[in-house]
């Protein structure tokens, strides 16, 4: 395995490449209407692509809804790299970002098989299940202080 190299996405083929990330996991693999999946804040969010040599692996993007709070969205690891420390690499780089950009604070939608790694990550579930494109999904949120 090369290293794993984590880009802000600031090209229109790396935009293309965490696409293609996230049709592969969330509308191939999970079935996840692509009406769902793309959304109003593709353009305006801070997008991350994850790549091994030059094969987009790792996707996931970053807003901030509210002042200092910023949310962590659309994370997703090919199925095949999935126990390859793509995730954590991945969130490690959107939080470097959000400390830069001096959020105070993360949250994001966990689906609930996903959430024991974000719980390993510092993140604290908060409230009740809920349904996100007919996933079961837990709200998340971790201080960057």
């Amino acid at each position: 395995m090369d290293e794993i190299d984590i880009r802000v996405v600031d090209t229109e083929r790396e935009r293309e490449d965490v696409f293609e990330v996230r049709q592969d996991v969330f509308v191939a693999e999970q079935g996840v209407d692509e009406d769902l999946e793309y959304d109003e804040h593709e353009e305006t969010a801070t997008h991350f692509v994850a790549y091994d040599a030059d094969e987009p692996i790792g996707a996931a993007r970053l807003r901030e809804p509210k002042d200092g709070v910023g949310k962590v969205e659309r994370v997703a690891v090919l199925e095949s790299r999935r126990e390859d420390g793509i995730g954590r690499a991945v969130m490690n780089a959107v939080e470097e970002r959000a400390r830069a950009r001096g959020l105070e604070s993360l949250t994001l939608h966990s689906q609930t098989r996903a959430a024991g790694f974000y719980r390993r990550l510092g993140y604290e579930r908060y409230g009740e299940e809920f349904e996100e494109a007919e996933i079961p999904h837990v709200e998340m949120r971790k201080s960057l202080a």
